[in-house]
């Protein structure tokens, strides 16, 4: 494997003169990074699944770079943040996809400062899931322009509340398809303007809701699976058509994006990326792989990973070598030409070199043959060499000759076995032990430009008889809210001291409108009526399969202005109480707004 590469890289080296890979580059090349959300790696038909078709994916393959051994993390949040960072996810203190664990800290520099310095327009689009408030929002982190939810996973896929540069707007359409159009929207205003861009497409699909628009559904309802995961014949068939439907929307949306650059003449010269950010969120076919999402082992850790620019990297290029989400951004800064020096060290590696040719090629091969690459979640932690992974519980398994991980050899190679195992031990010591986890998770209000403080039900607590509408705390909402002795608390730390909008998102049946409620934080406190009633149903009508795991459905809520309360700086805790119960339920509440009084 190794020396097949290298030969390989020195042909590419002598075909380009030595120099670049195809012909002189733009002086700024623009970037387009499209992100799938629980796509596995064997959800496409380029890695030779026959049930899917994935031709834009397909396409990236065959005309860029495929980075073979391609590894992310077991779930959403800590990939996107080392994709974003270049750094191991605890070092920037994400542990985990809700509640707050999911931020990067403020300090952390990201790709799209990275680029936004450099003179870049620059857009995300999707799926953030790093952080709500500011300064975790996506635009206090680089990015000019934003459209999406910034909650993790999403509740509605059709007509979906949205979030357009913290305004609050109804989608339209199936998400996947309204997150491509203004993308496409905003490639079109960048090459108006002739400007650069780095857009950011975050995509939250095959993420359950397994919702999937009805066309790609009837291709999928009753198509045959030959292939099939490990669970054999008790795979859920329905969530694996399900899922390969919702790929191949994914997929369709991808091509649109590549219509794009090619009828704007701006294929050549834009950098594409396209990548998941965990394995696949159901038992089904993952080439042989053990794990799934939320696993350290293989499955759950690769994903397929496709790099096409056609003015530096030649159609065909294979990188053998293990690569990871943290070379992302040291990579996309080396192939755009872009200063990426940080104050924090970078985890990632610059693999322009190897994707490109050129002098620096050979070198770069050599510094990452002997890598290893961390995966961790839930406290575990799991080591991947090129040829190796040493798993969560220290058994050492030879990849190339058992991706199914059957087969522990760590007694017969005890050397690598007590070298990975320390590997494991330092970066357990040095990385996930080393950020000091706060004694409680606390959420800024009023940050310094922000329009406002968003407080959604995921980043409350409820008490009393008050429960969330589902387990999984994104995109949940409070119920059950029947007394007063119930209520709901938000830990928050005052940043700028001062009056502040409190805007409550309710629904009340009509028979129990009238409740009177009152928002207090310290010494101050806003008193309001929950009415008129508002009452509209479940989104219970669009899911192919019955949602799981705790996931609550969604619907419409109405917006309800408190009055003003005077917020003093520092910690303090914002209760929300009943006084008064006319009828049998107070309300369900999603979240709590402040905007900063004029």
């Amino acid at each position: 494997m190794r020396m097949s590469f290298l030969l390989r890289a020195a042909a590419v080296f002598l075909a380009c003169g030595g120099v670049d890979a195809v012909a002189t580059p733009p002086a700024r090349p623009n970037l387009v990074i499209v992100v799938a959300d629980d796509a596995g790696w064997g959800d496409f038909s380029f890695v030779g699944n026959a049930a899917v078709d994935t031709p834009a994916v397909d396409s990236l393959a065959h005309d860029g770079a495929i980075l073979e051994q391609f590894c992310v993390q077991p779930v959403c949040s800590p990939t996107r943040a080392e994709l974003l960072t270049g750094r191991y996810h605890p070092r920037s203190g994400v542990r985990g996809v809700s509640l707050g664990q999911e931020r990067m800290a403020p300090d952390e520099r990201t790709l799209a400062h990275v680029f936004q310095d450099a003179g870049y327009a620059t857009g995300c689009f999707g799926k953030w899931h790093n952080g709500t408030q500011w300064p975790y929002h996506p635009l206090a982190r680089g990015f000019d322009t934003f459209y999406g939810f910034t909650e993790g996973h999403w509740g509605d896929y059709f007509d979906a509340e949205m979030e357009r540069d913290g305004v609050f707007v109804q989608g339209r359409g199936y998400l996947a398809d309204d997150i491509t159009d203004h993308a496409i929207g905003f490639i079109e205003t960048a090459r108006t303007n002739e400007k650069p861009f780095l857009c950011y497409v975050a995509f939250n699909t095959p993420h359950s809701p397994m919702s999937v628009p009805e066309a790609e559904w009837e291709r999928f309802c009753d198509k045959p699976i030959e292939r099939r995961g490990p669970d054999g014949d008790r795979e859920d068939l329905t969530f694996t058509r399900a899922a390969l439907a919702m790929v191949e929307n994914l997929d369709a949306n991808l091509g649109r994006l590549l219509a794009t650059l090619d009828r704007r003449d701006m294929a050549r010269d834009t950098i594409v990326v396209f990548c998941s950010d965990n394995g696949p969120n159901s038992s089904r076919w993952c080439g042989g792989m053990r794990g799934k999402k939320g696993s350290t082992d293989e499955g759950g850790v690769r994903s397929v990973c496709c790099i096409r620019y056609p003015a530096r990297i030649q159609l065909g290029t294979i990188i053998d070598d293990v690569t990871g989400a943290i070379d992302l951004l040291p990579t996309l800064a080396g192939l755009a030409g872009l200063d990426h020096e940080n104050e924090k060290p970078l985890d990632g590696v610059d693999l322009a070199p190897l994707l490109c040719g050129g002098r620096e090629a050979q070198a770069t091969a050599a510094a990452i043959a002997d890598r290893a690459i961390v995966a961790s979640f839930g406290g575990k932690v799991s080591v991947r060499t090129t040829s190796h992974r040493l798993d969560a519980e220290g058994r050492l398994y030879d990849l190339a000759n058992d991706l199914g991980q059957a087969r522990d050899i760590a007694a017969e190679q005890p050397e690598k076995a007590t070298r990975l195992r320390e590997i494991a031990a330092a970066w357990r010591r040095d990385v996930l032990d080393a950020v000091p986890r706060p004694a409680e998770e606390r959420f800024p209000v009023g940050y310094p430009g922000a329009p406002l403080t968003e407080l959604p039900a995921r980043d409350g607590v409820p008490h009393g008889g008050v429960e969330r509408s589902g387990k999984a705390p994104n995109c949940s909402f409070f119920t059950h809210w029947t007394n007063a002795d119930d209520s709901i608390t938000w830990a928050v730390d005052v940043v700028e001291p001062g009056g502040y909008t409190a805007e409550l998102w309710y629904t009340c049946p009509p028979a129990d409108a009238g409740s009177t409620v009152t928002l207090s934080g310290g010494k101050a406190a806003v008193t309001g009526t929950i009415a008129p009633g508002w009452d509209p149903p479940l989104n219970t009508a669009d899911d192919r399969v019955p949602r799981g795991h705790g996931e609550s459905f969604s619907k419409q809520f109405r917006r309800l202005t408190l009055g003003t309360i005077t917020l003093a700086k520092g910690p303090t805790t914002l209760v929300l109480r009943a006084s008064t119960i006319p009828g049998a339920s107070v309300a369900d509440i999603r979240r709590l707004v402040l905007r900063p009084a004029p």
